[in-house]
C-alpha cells in the first residue's frame, strides 16, 4: 500500500514536470496535469475586395461583404472603376454613393479608414479605354478629381484618410521600370499599369499597418472592402493578407 502511494507521488511530480515543460504558466496547472488552451488572438481581417466593383456594386453588397463581418475597422478604397468606360459613374452620384457607403459603416459603429485611388501608366490605360471616353478633362485630371471627392467626404464624415495615391506617385516608379509598384511588361509581361506588382501589395499592406499603429485603430475585426486592388492576386498576395501577417507579428 505504501509503495502503491509512493508510486502515485512519483507520477503525480513526473506529470507536473511534463506539463510545465509544454509550457504551463500557473501551478494549478503544474499540479493537476492539465494545460488551459491558450485563446487565439490572431487578428481578424476580411478581404472584402471583388474585381471590376464600382461605388454601385458596393452599395449592392455591403449588407453581407462588410455588416455582417461586425467590423471594428473598415480600410476603404474604391473609385477606379468609377472613373473608366466599362463601369463609369458621374462624378457627382460617386460622390453621392461614397457617402452612402461611409455612412452606413459608421452607423453599424466601425471606424473608417479612406484610402485615395492609385495612379495608373497612361499609355498602357488607353489600350483598355477610348481616349473620347475621358475628353476633355483627360484620365490624369479625372483621377485627381476623384480623390478630391475621396478627401472631401473624409472632411465631412470625420474619417480617416491615408493618401495612398500620393505613396505610389512618389516612390512607386509609375511607369515601364522593372522596379514599378504597378505591373507592366518589365515585371509581369502584362500591360496592366493599374494593378499593383506583390512588393506593391507589400507596400500597401505595410502602410495601412503603420497608419493603424500610428492612430491607435482597431488591429482587429478589419475589414478590407473595395475592387480588385483590395482583392489582390490571392489570399496572401494582397494587402490585406500581408497586413494581417504584420498585425500577427507586432502582438
Amino acid at each position: 500500500m505504501q509503495r502503491r502511494q509512493v508510486l502515485k507521488s512519483i507520477l503525480t511530480s513526473a506529470a507536473g514536470i511534463a506539463v510545465l515543460k509544454a509550457g504551463a504558466s500557473t501551478i494549478e496547472e503544474i499540479s493537476t496535469g492539465f494545460v488551459s488552451q491558450p485563446e487565439t488572438n490572431e487578428p481578424v481581417v476580411i478581404n472584402s475586395g471583388v474585381g471590376g466593383n464600382n461605388t454601385v456594386d458596393l452599395l449592392n453588397r455591403i449588407e453581407k461583404d462588410c455588416y455582417a463581418h461586425k467590423p471594428k475597422l473598415t480600410v476603404l478604397m474604391i473609385g477606379t472603376n468609377d472613373m473608366n468606360s466599362r463601369k463609369y459613374v458621374p462624378l457627382d452620384q460617386y460622390e453621392k454613393n461614397l457617402s452612402q457607403i461611409i455612412t452606413g459603416i459608421k452607423d453599424k459603429g466601425s471606424k473608417v479608414l479612406l484610402m485615395t485611388i492609385l495612379p495608373f501608366y497612361e499609355p498602357y490605360l488607353m489600350t483598355r479605354h477610348p481616349a473620347a471616353f475621358y475628353e476633355p478633362e483627360g484620365p490624369v485630371k479625372r483621377r485627381a478629381q476623384v480623390i478630391e471627392v475621396i478627401k472631401r467626404a473624409a472632411k465631412k464624415h470625420k474619417t480617416h484618410l491615408l493618401d495612398l495615391g500620393m505613396r505610389f506617385e512618389a516612390v512607386g516608379k509609375i511607369g515601364t521600370d522593372k522596379d514599378s509598384l504597378i505591373k507592366n511588361e518589365a515585371n509581369s509581361n502584362k500591360t496592366d499599369g493599374l494593378h499593383p506588382t506583390a512588393n506593391g501589395y507589400r507596400f500597401i499592406g505595410l502602410s495601412v499597418y503603420d497608419y493603424i499603429l500610428y492612430h491607435d485603430l482597431p488591429k482587429t475585426n478589419i475589414v478590407c472592402f473595395g475592387d480588385s486592388i483590395t482583392h489582390g492576386d490571392g489570399p496572401v498576395e494582397s494587402y490585406p493578407g500581408y497586413l494581417k501577417r504584420l498585425l500577427s507579428s507586432s502582438k
